[in-house]
């Protein structure tokens, strides 16, 4: 049986999401962060890194998302319901399923990080100069490229109702996540097709099923 090794508030639950989508059975096996935000050390026994999500099929253990999300679509999407089979909707695919994490995550984590950071204990005389500094990087460097990022996923979900051609697919599983991110750390008032495509894949019953699993 597939087994889904699901860290609490971490990107597995796009996975739990996907294996809804396609029928699949499953098992979620849950582990709980430490106090200090971590992992727990019983992970490195499921893969070294001791990072969620990691998939096991059978004798295969697979990890990071996207990844995991090729690896069943391959195996159980024969029909390519969830990927495009061919053309410039493939294209589109693999472009988005990779901007997740290659350009869009890396400065919302670090926004994130960023914003930990601001919210530890310091000594109150520190405390404005820190939170000057902080934020003066959030501005200047995570702010200055993560605004074209959002211009593009904007302008694009305009023009389109899915990040891959006309029907849902792995691309929307890996962007779905990062633009709950973005929702949660940025103001995207001004980003009314974002706001839009949340709303739509909140409301498929596959993904409310994964967000009840992954709680």
């Amino acid at each position: 049986m597939i087994q889904v090794h699901h860290l609490e508030s971490s990107r597995s639950y796009r996975i739990i999401w996907l294996l809804e989508e396609l029928g699949l059975d499953y098992e979620v096996i849950t582990y709980r962060r430490d106090p200090s935000y971590a992992a727990p050390a019983a992970l490195k026994q499921i893969h070294p890194l001791g990072k969620a999500p990691v998939l096991t099929d059978g004798n295969l253990t697979i990890a990071e998302s996207g990844a995991i999300i090729e690896y069943l679509l391959d195996r159980y999407d024969s029909e390519h319901v969830w990927r495009p089979h061919s053309g410039q909707a493939l294209l589109d695919y693999r472009y988005w399923l990779h901007f997740a994490e290659g350009s869009l995550m890396p400065l919302l984590v670090m926004r994130l990080v960023l914003d930990k950071v601001k919210e530890k204990p310091m000594p109150f005389f520190a405390r404005p100069i820190a939170r000057k500094l902080i934020s003066g990087i959030d501005q200047l460097f995570v702010q200055a490229r993560l605004t074209p990022q959002l211009n593009l996923i904007e302008s694009w979900l305009a023009r389109h109702p899915w990040f891959a051609g006309e029907t849902i697919s792995g691309a929307d599983i890996q962007m779905e996540l990062a633009l709950q991110l973005a929702a949660s750390r940025t103001d995207l008032s001004g980003y009314p097709c974002i706001q839009a495509y949340l709303v739509k894949t909140a409301a498929r019953p596959a993904h409310q099923l994964a967000q009840q699993k992954a709680a």
